[in-house]
Order: C-alpha cells, then structure tokens, then sequence
C-alpha cells in the first residue's frame, strides 16, 4: 500500500508525515500494493483548540474510493481517530462482498425503473419500507456520505433551500443533483442552474 501524506496550503512537519505513514502501515496486511491512502492534513483556525487539526483520508481500494475525515487538538491525536475509522472501512470493504456489489444492484433497478421494463411477467409492489433519520447537509457534505456509503445516489435534505434532494453519479464521473418540486414552478438559489452540481442533468 502506498501512502501520501500532504498539507493543504501548510507544510507538512517531518515528525507528522512519519507519525502518518507508521499508523497507516498498518492498514498493510489488509490492502495490497493496488491501493493508495492519500492523506491531507489541514487548520481551521475559527474551530476550537480541541478540533483545529484536520486530516482528511482518501482511500482507493481495487478501484474504489473510500473517504474519513477526523479532528483532534493535534495532526497526530486526529490521525489516532481516523486511522481507525478508515480500518473499519477497509476490514467492511474486504469481508462484505455483498456491500460492494449493491451499488451495481441499485443501478439496475433504477435503469429498470427508468426503462419502464419489468422483472418477468408478474405485477410488482413495494414490498419493503425504510425509515431514517435525515437532517440538512450541504452538496459537499452530501457528496462526501454517498461515497463512504458507496452508493450512487444519496437522498438528502439540502441546507440552502430546505428542499429533498438526490445526488447521483453521472457515467463521466460528475455529479447531478435532482430537486423535487411539487407543483407550480421551482426558482433555483440565486447562482444555481437547478441542474445540479456539474451544470449538466
């Protein structure tokens, strides 16, 4: 496994990108030499002393890009949290094969359902409900949750309007957001199209 241990506009001490590439060795004998782990470190100076030092992770595994993000009062306290966070999502990645082939069930269902086809000659029905919780998050926020899900399309409430979204992944590797309205006509945000995050729907 390789890794990448960089800053964003902030140069990265020696003793920190050590301390980084010790703790993500140990990602080794889970991941093989396909897989990289690109870590940013960052300082939001309006958060407090507690959560000031953030490190983002991005995690390719056979293709597949996982992310985590954790803040600690320190570069090595939040890389102590996220480590962690990315070893659970590696061990599910590895040890759940069903996980990783529901993103390509989903999309056949949504490519049935867009083509007006059926499976076989019986009528179909809803045949199971779910129920959870959602509060408002912005696109990033939303994009960001799709992906360590692994979906692609992730169903939200959108912070700038307050309106149900869909986000969904375009074949060319963007982004579209679908904005449900219910009669009458929708005027987007002041600098938003409507046609989602890319521009193209």
């Amino acid at each position: 496994m390789r890794t990448i241990v960089r800053g964003k506009n902030l140069e990265v001490p020696d003793r920190v990108r050590q301390y980084a590439e010790r703790k993500f060795a140990r990602l080794e004998r889970l991941l093989d030499d396909r897989s990289d782990a690109i870590v940013e470190l960052s300082n939001e100076a309006h958060r407090s002393a507690a959560d000031a030092h953030i490190v983002d992770v991005t995690l390719v595994i056979d293709g597949r890009t996982l992310r985590s993000r954790a803040a600690g009062a320190s570069y090595q306290a939040a890389l102590d949290v996220v480590v962690d966070k990315v070893e659970r999502q590696a061990i599910d990645y590895k040890e759940k094969p069903r996980v990783r082939a529901r993103p390509q069930e989903e999309k056949s269902i949504l490519r049935r359902i867009a083509d007006g086809t059926s499976d076989g000659d019986h009528e179909r029905q809803v045949v199971k409900t779910k129920r959870f919780a959602i509060e408002p998050m912005f696109e990033e926020d939303a994009v960001t949750a799709m992906d360590e899900l692994g979906h692609d399309f992730y169903v939200f409430v959108n912070a700038e309007n307050e309106r149900i979204s869909v986000l969904y992944r375009r074949k060319d590797g963007d982004f579209g957001l679908i904005e449900p309205v219910v009669g009458g006509e929708y005027t987007p945000p002041r600098g938003r199209s409507g046609t989602g995050r890319s521009g193209r729907a």
